[in-house]
């Protein structure tokens, strides 16, 4: 296999943590899909855990060269956890059509967070 494209994107959990309390209903349902808005409001800080998701979203569309572009939307890219309970990417619609016609087998992803920060790296393999 071959590396397709990476993506790193670091956000500051202080920039979602403004935008959940001036908006927060709907900045999360037009950024996050249910299992991430059920799974982030469940945690101690969910500021954080938005914000880490925020990030892999960005580092995704970096990885595939696109940015929010060819009708790739928020949405489209899902964090999940997988059996182990690490992190996994989950792509949908668009982003799914573009990962394909890149010809990407297998995506890797890194969440890191802090109070402060959250970040996120993304390797597509084909």
């Amino acid at each position: 296999m071959s590396t397709i494209g990476i993506g790193l994107d670091l956000v500051e959990v202080s920039r979602i943590r403004a935008l959940l309390e001036r908006n927060g209903d709907r900045f999360k349902e037009r950024v996050f899909t249910e299992y991430e808005i059920t799974y982030c409001d469940s945690c101690a800080d969910p500021a954080i855990h938005f914000a880490a998701r925020f990030a892999a979203k960005e580092a995704t569309v970096k990885a595939l060269g696109t940015g929010f572009t060819e009708g790739i939307n928020w949405r489209d890219i899902e964090v999940l956890k997988n059996e182990k309970g690490a992190p996994s990417l989950y792509l949908h619609r668009q982003a799914a059509q573009v990962a394909d016609r890149l010809g990407v087998k297998q995506t890797f992803l890194s969440l890191s967070h802090t109070d402060t920060s959250a970040g996120a790296s993304v390797t597509l393999m084909g």
